[in-house]
């Protein structure tokens, strides 16, 4: 066996996926004067993902492919339509993997179990403001029959 299928250390570049917008359409209909807000939520970045694999006892499959990137969030759209998840990057390693800072060399993570899966780059948060207005013609609305 050559000295180059052995590799023990690879600096990765890892990038999570952006959330999704939230959408600002306003229900239109002929026999509706105030139709309200009607957008939808955006999707959650997509997250990347460690996985033990006992399998593995190198860290070769990684040597050419260091950039990760996972997918960004869908945006929302009309009639409450909530934006499609980013897709998530699952990168398989050894048992016994450890994960380090490349600025301070300070101790992450380590993966010991079988199976074990740790987000290591969690996804950003879908915009979720078009909840909120949905909510205040409602409680308007609640007040004026009580009244």
């Amino acid at each position: 066996m050559t000295e180059g299928n052995f590799v023990d250390y690879v600096k990765m570049h890892l990038t999570s996926g952006k959330g999704g917008q939230g959408s600002a359409h306003l229900r239109r209909e002929k026999y509706m004067p105030k139709g309200g807000p009607d957008g939808g939520d955006g999707g959650r970045g997509g997250h990347i993902i460690l996985r033990a694999n006992p399998n593995l006892w190198t860290l070769y499959h990684l040597k050419f492919k260091r950039h990760f990137k996972a997918g960004h969030g869908g945006a929302g759209s009309k009639q409450t339509s909530t934006g499609a998840d980013g897709d998530d990057v699952i990168i398989e390693v050894p048992l016994g993997t450890v994960v380090r800072d490349t600025e301070t060399q300070n101790v992450i993570l380590e993966i010991t179990e079988n199976g074990q899966e740790v987000i290591i780059a969690k996804g950003g948060k879908e915009d979720l403001v078009i909840t909120i207005l949905k909510v205040l013609p409602i409680r308007r609305h609640v007040m004026h029959n009580l009244v």
